[in-house]
């Protein structure tokens, strides 16, 4: 956990975001990273993200049910569907959602968008085209030398 903030505290100095993570396998470091959505321009890069890529990366696998994740910070929406989609087995977070809610990083409206029903989200959600991408379901479904995942 150290180490994550110390991520979080080096990623402050260089204007990056307030948040680092890694990412344990057996005891050792995996991988570690920081928020860096303003150095990259990319809304994405949450240290949870980057760490979970450079994890897969350098295991050369995207299953990490073996490993844990420390984070500086209680993952928000994507990082915590990243942390589920990694199947990481455990999570461990410094500061509460609430801690970051208190200096302007509240994802409080994401949780809420999601028990929206579809046609009532603050962003319009337009079904186009489903008989033609139904199609790519069904070659995968078909697939017989598919990776599931």
């Amino acid at each position: 956990m150290r180490e994550a903030i110390h991520l979080a505290n080096e990623s402050v100095k260089n204007g990056g975001g307030p948040f680092g993570a890694v990412i344990v396998r057996n005891g050792e470091i995996i991988a570690g990273s920081a928020n860096s959505v303003t150095l990259d321009t990319d809304p994405t890069a949450h240290a949870e993200v980057n760490t979970i890529r450079q994890a897969c990366k350098q295991l050369g696998t995207f299953d990490l049910s073996d490993c844990v994740i420390y984070t500086s910070c209680e993952p928000c929406p994507m990082c915590l569907g990243a942390i589920y989609w990694a199947r990481i087995e455990k999570v461990f977070y410094g500061n509460t959602k609430k801690d970051a809610a208190e200096i302007d990083f509240a994802d409080d409206f994401i949780y809420k968008e999601l028990e929206q029903p579809i046609g009532e989200r603050s962003v319009p959600f337009i079904p186009l085209l489903r008989e033609e991408a139904i199609e790519t379901f069904k070659a995968w479904q078909q697939k017989e030398d598919k990776v599931e995942y």
